[in-house]
């Protein structure tokens, strides 16, 4: 399962079984700036790790397209604080 940026759709998505998704949503701030606004993993699958996977997948993808993001949702902000490489990149 890779992450795939969806830029038409402002989404980074990670599909899921049985065709199910998880998705974190974004807006831009300038050229390279993104605000990461919302993640959302399905209901039944909560709790396995696949939002942590989904966030931390998303903040290699984005760094290594050349953007700088901020984290709104509560949810990104904590796994970008829990994590080294990313507390500080990850604003």
């Amino acid at each position: 399962m890779a992450i795939i940026h969806d830029q038409e759709n402002k989404a980074f998505v990670l599909h899921l079984e049985d065709g199910q998704k998880a998705i974190i949503n974004y807006t831009l701030d300038s050229c390279s700036g993104m605000r990461l606004v919302h993640s959302e993993v399905p209901y039944t699958l909560r709790g396995n790790g696949i939002g942590k996977k989904l966030v931390l997948e998303t903040f290699e993808k984005l760094t290594e397209e050349g953007f700088e993001a901020t984290a709104v949702c509560n949810y990104i902000q904590v796994v970008a604080k829990r994590h080294p490489k990313w507390k500080t990149i990850i604003n």
